[in-house]
């Protein structure tokens, strides 16, 4: 296996101190002791509610040949393999920045209120059809999961695809000034983090930080179908940079036309900016047809040719929680869950509720379980009542409610709509799944905090996958 990193190079990236390393290289970057691969650098950071360094004996045991150590806490931890540096977080953001200088690759970074991991996953699906791609795991996206993950960078990738993430001001700055990225996107912006926030526009201008790591002669592309859109061009005509928006808009520098959808996914005309293809996706919904447009528009500036995202993008699904739908059981009248299970906010909320409505039962009943949308702040809610409306829309038989907000729109659905409501959302999870019958189609989607994945997974293993 090539190494990621000589022992020489983290020294000289980090500044730290080696002691009792006898191997001369490290084959990976973990931080997770419970994920160690044999060879790997175990680098002991401090969490919310744990402190990696607890855990730097098991990880050694595990197969790592060193742990990166604050000084601090190297005390005790006397006759193991070291590298000791003054905070073993700023050592990983030394080791991501020498990653990056070393790196020849074309990079891209997405951020957004919707639709970042699903985008990001997208360009790296199209990106490695063409080359050696690496990207972010996950939703690695904050002030550790970023510097990890370009870290983690092999010296000969030629692309490269990081999410970004945050819930403050200030956060996205030092995050794409790490990445360095050729090509920014921006997805959308939305009422999440409004707790946070003062207003939407706020976010916009969060959002808009990733144009400060932008590297000379770089582009943003910008989702155009959200009402700050003039705010984002206006941010990036300040900062000179170069941008393509896209989406349904009628004023996008490249439109989506003619939209045709189905529970296999979707299609329409992508025209501007050079371009008049047919894009097609694999997972149903506008939303997801404007994700696969997004991809397609920061692949072909990192140098994919058109054709290639298109084959690719064609074929591609959701990722895991993010709207991936399952057939199980018997044909034809499977059970078919839509798992949207990992996070929420209202843009979000509603562009689910659209592709449920549009998905037929197979003989069954259409179930709802809505979970809810966390970090809106006073108004929220305000924010899920307003939510009545596409529910309605989307036409389910039966609707089950997680979470204190969700209380909220519980009395404005009609009387025998709401199948139940629990506060704690794991205290109706059996109810759920034992209330459910081949032919039935359901759809889960929450904020991830209320762990709604459980459910899906609890669904999964009762009805045959």
């Amino acid at each position: 296996m090539t190494p990621l990193y000589s022992i020489a190079e983290i020294i000289a990236a980090t500044g730290g101190e080696a002691l009792n390393v006898a191997a001369d290289a490290v084959s990976s970057i973990s931080i997770d002791s419970r994920e160690i691969a044999p060879g790997a650098l175990f680098v002991a950071i401090r969490g919310e509610n744990f402190d990696g360094h607890d855990f730097v004996a098991g990880a050694i045991e595990a197969g790592a040949v060193a742990a990166m150590v604050s000084a601090e806490r190297a005390e005790g931890l006397e006759g193991l393999p070291l590298i000791v540096v003054r905070d073993a977080l700023e050592g990983l953001y030394g080791l991501a920045r020498f990653s990056r200088e070393r790196s020849k690759a074309r990079v891209v970074a997405v951020t957004g209120s919707v639709g970042k991991t699903s985008v990001k996953e997208a360009i790296r699906a199209v990106m490695a059809a063409h080359g050696r791609t690496h990207a972010s795991i996950r939703s690695f996206n904050n002030h550790w999961g970023v510097p990890l993950m370009v870290a983690r960078m092999p010296a000969d990738a030629e692309y490269g695809v990081f999410e970004i993430g945050m819930s403050a001001a200030g956060e996205i700055t030092p995050l794409s000034q790490l990445v360095r990225p050729h090509v920014a996107v921006i997805t959308t912006v939305a009422p999440a983090h409004l707790e946070f926030f003062a207003s939407e526009a706020a976010i916009a201008d969060a959002k808009a930080e990733i144009l400060a790591g932008l590297e000379p002669g770089g582009q943003v592309i910008l989702g155009a179908d959200h009402p700050n859109i003039g705010r984002l061009r206006d941010h990036a005509r300040s900062a000179g940079v170069d941008a393509v928006t896209y989406g349904f808009d009628a004023q996008a520098d490249v439109r989506l036309e003619g939209y045709r959808g189905s529970a296999e996914g979707g299609g329409a005309r992508l025209s501007g900016n050079g371009l008049d293809v047919e894009l097609k996706v694999a997972t149903p919904g506008r939303h997801t047809l404007a994700n696969g447009a997004g991809a397609l528009l920061a692949a072909r500036e990192a140098g994919v040719p058109v054709e290639v995202a298109i084959s690719v993008l064609a074929r591609h699904g959701a990722p895991e929680g993010r709207g991936l739908a399952y057939r199980l059981g018997p044909e034809p009248n499977p059970l078919v869950l839509v798992d949207e299970s990992y996070n929420a906010n209202p843009a979000s909320m509603r562009a689910a509720l659209d592709v449920f409505g549009q998905m037929k039962a197979q003989g069954g009943r259409r179930v709802l379980v809505l979970g809810d949308m966390r970090e809106l702040g006073a108004g929220a809610d305000e924010l899920h009542r307003a939510l009545v409306p596409a529910i309605l829309a989307a036409a389910p038989d039966a609707v089950w409610l997680a979470g204190a907000h969700m209380e909220a729109l519980a009395g404005l659905l009609p009387e025998g709509l709401v199948a139940g409501h629990a506060t704690v959302a794991e205290e109706i999870f059996q109810r759920i799944a034992g209330g459910l019958a081949y032919g039935d189609l359901i759809m889960i989607k929450g904020s991830n905090s209320l762990r709604l994945g459980a459910l899906a997974g609890e669904i999964r293993s009762r009805f045959g996958q």
